[in-house]
């Protein structure tokens, strides 16, 4: 009885690793792979920091630091304060924007608040509701 127990988990094993090299096949197809990726579903609230590049496509409710980059994509809504070096912004977002190196409306954005940053690209289609202060630092 004890190896016919044993012989179901063997098979179990197996199975486990080719979902393993599935996820890490999925993980290579993320647009930053050296970064992070909050997915569509997903809810944080609180404060995110990250180092070098995240994309997010779910909600966060609460402020966002880091002197990487961020890309919100077209499915994120996004609540609160968001520092970075670079914002590039295809979603909703409801605060403030505080960009050291570039900013990005894409087509099909939301932004109700204010923007800050040394460049400031707004496709016609964005929509900007704030105001803009463009200024290299001094």
């Amino acid at each position: 009885m004890f190896n016919r127990k044993s012989e179901p988990a063997a098979p179990a094993s197996q199975s486990a690793s080719p979902a393993a090299v599935s996820e890490q096949a999925n993980r290579t197809l993320t647009p930053a792979p050296s970064g992070g990726l909050l997915s569509r579903g997903v809810s944080i609230k609180g404060s995110v920091k990250f180092l070098n590049e995240l994309v997010i496509d779910g909600e966060v409710e609460g402020t966002i630091n880091s002197p990487g980059k961020l890309s919100i994509g077209e499915h994120a809504q996004i609540s609160g304060e968001i520092r970075a070096k670079s914002v590039k912004v295809r979603g909703t977002v409801e605060g403030n924007i505080f960009a050291t190196e570039r900013c990005e409306l894409e087509g099909g954005c939301t932004l109700r608040g204010d923007i800050e940053a040394p460049r400031l690209v707004v496709d016609e289609n964005a929509t900007f509701l704030g105001s803009a202060k463009v200024a290299t630092a001094k």
